[in-house]
């Protein structure tokens, strides 16, 4: 036993490491804390953001980028890969703070909300949903832990989960698995957005939530989030021009700032003279949007 004490020993010195740790973000903050408890509308401002990560922090990712969305409208964010798409949204959740500008919601600099507090007032769906070892019903609740059983189906009918989970052997009560793991890709997805929907957040987020999925599931996703984008303030993120095209506004991002913004209409009325233009590509989505 004597390795495995040693190896112990050494694990302990990093593990204790990691729970001393101060939080540079304290998510416990009682600034402002009963004006988030009284809703927030959901406008959203970044006023000249410069942002470079922690770890690399020689590589600006945003640059001085500003960006307004207003309040019930969706806005996609549009841009090659790794230009800071799905940096914004981690921003707008507080997962970081920019090192120069503000985040603002509802004109009001994020840092001076409760952490908590506002983000119970935001739901995220990503290409990689989080689901955790427990049953489909847990999973779904996690998102309003008091939520009625009927609030809970609600969410999953709205999510086009119902069906699936209905023609399970166990039903809401089927086991997940690790991660997930029993579950499809398509039937992850859809139990979190039903997780979200039961949050029924003002700002909701979505990067890249139907990229990963074949035709079928992506139809299937699509039409539920068609049916929760209504009234709220979406943020999305997606490559595919079908995805977006229908946003009430699309914001080009190259370079760590905005160049361009405007419907899908407009954008593609200036030609080939802008970047939104560049990103379509000789595919059936270009040929369907034209």
């Amino acid at each position: 036993m004597t390795n495995d004490i040693s190896r112990g020993s050494s694990a302990v010195g990093s593990m204790f490491a990691i729970l001393d740790r101060q939080s540079q973000i304290e998510p416990d903050n009682t600034y402002n804390k009963d004006d988030v408890r009284k809703g927030i509308r959901g406008r959203v401002e970044l006023k000249k953001v410069v942002f470079a990560y922690p770890s690399r922090p020689e590589q600006l990712i945003l640059k001085g980028l500003s960006l307004k969305i207003s309040t019930g409208t969706t806005v996609a964010l549009a841009g090659q890969s790794g230009l800071g798409k799905s940096t914004i949204i981690s921003l707008i959740e507080r997962f970081y703070d920019p090192m120069n500008g503000s985040v603002r919601i509802d004109d009001k600099d994020i840092r001076d909300y409760n952490v908590r507090a506002l983000r119970s007032h935001i739901a995220l769906v990503s290409q990689e949903p989080t689901l955790f070892a427990g049953t489909i019903y847990e999973n779904i609740a996690y998102g309003e832990t008091s939520a009625r059983e009927s609030e809970i189906r609600k969410a999953a009918m709205m999510a086009n989960a119902h069906e699936f989970i209905s023609g399970m052997k166990d039903g809401y009560e089927t086991y997940c698995g690790e991660r997930g793991a029993q579950l499809s890709g398509g039937q992850k997805q859809r139990i979190a957005l039903a997780r979200a929907i039961l949050k029924d957040p003002a700002i909701l987020l979505l990067d890249e939530a139907t990229s990963a999925l074949d035709s079928v599931s992506e139809s299937l996703v699509q039409e539920a989030l068609e049916k929760m984008m209504v009234g709220r303030t979406c943020i999305v993120v997606a490559h595919r021009l079908s995805t977006i095209h229908k946003a009430n506004s699309i914001a080009v991002i190259k370079d760590g700032k905005l160049v361009e913004q405007g419907s899908h209409s407009d954008l593609m009325a200036m030609g080939n003279r802008i970047s939104y233009f560049s990103l379509l590509k000789p595919s059936s989505d270009s040929k369907k949007l034209g």
